[in-house]
């Protein structure tokens, strides 16, 4: 049976360009589950793309929805309930990134895991279950 996860944006980045930085546990979960990737992520990436951040991928945010969704990724809209999940998740002083709070508060309101390799977000693992 297939279960649902969400991934972070790094976790996304290394998917498509950089597999190889992912964990086998990670590796084996994308391509045996449901993997949702937030629309957060897309702006995200947007946003660091414009900044010159990721020379690596030079695709435009569209045509990357578009492959995502040929390769099997769910794509998650931004919920009510997930902005509303913001307020549950919490502050912790040293991982104030607003795209990474948005991402644990999406996960926390869908009740699913989310992956990532940032090791910050193992501080909210007493309300969500959190794969690196």
């Amino acid at each position: 049976m297939q279960r649902r996860y969400l991934i972070d944006t790094q976790v996304l980045i290394w998917a498509l360009i950089s597999p190889e930085m992912l964990s086998q546990k990670v590796r084996e979960i994308l391509s045996e589950h449901l993997i949702y990737v937030s629309r957060i992520s897309l702006l995200e990436i947007a946003i660091k793309q414009k900044l010159d951040k990721l020379p690596m991928l030079k695709v435009n945010v569209e045509d990357l929805e578009n492959r995502l969704v040929q390769d099997g990724f769910q794509i998650m809209h931004l919920k009510t309930s997930h902005i509303a999940g913001y307020d549950v998740i919490p502050f912790f002083p040293i991982h104030q990134d607003p795209f990474d709070r948005i991402l644990l508060a999406t996960a926390f309101a869908e009740s699913i895991p989310i992956i990532s390799s940032d090791q910050n977000f193992k501080l909210y693992s007493a309300i969500l279950r959190v794969i690196s």
